[in-house]
């Protein structure tokens, strides 16, 4: 299973700030939809839905972000959602993490999805 931070676009990025590598942030971040794990790429089992939708995080505190938009999907067609990507543009761009749904969402055509807690945390920090 590949579900976590992309190495070569986040995780290494993140790490090599320790050696003073400057890391430019996106300028937006995008959430892709997909019916199985995404991989490594996070080019695999995506959804018939394909425009990501942008979304906004709320400042970091303790180690995590949350949403602070609701990002929605008009669905297209009958499936499953079980993962998402997130990326650094609406289209093309860097893939900066993938993660699996706590419960998969079984939509159908002209359904809204819509995503109220999406989040990254680091951990385990000093106490």
């Amino acid at each position: 299973m590949a579900v976590g931070l992309a190495t070569t676009t986040l995780a290494n990025n993140w790490l090599n700030m320790l050696r003073a590598v400057a890391f430019v942030a996106p300028p937006a971040t995008y959430i892709k939809l997909h019916t199985a794990d995404p991989g490594a790429a996070g080019a695999t089992a995506a959804s018939v839905v394909t425009t990501r939708q942008l979304a906004t995080f709320s400042a970091a505190a303790s180690g995590a972000i949350a949403l602070s938009n609701a990002p929605a999907f008009t669905m297209t067609a009958t499936e499953t959602i079980t993962h998402i990507s997130v990326w650094d543009a609406v289209t093309v761009g860097n893939l900066l993490w993938t993660a699996a749904l706590t419960t998969a969402k079984a939509v159908v055509n002209t359904d809204t999805l819509t995503f109220s807690t999406v989040g990254v945390s680091l951990t385990p920090l000093a106490a």
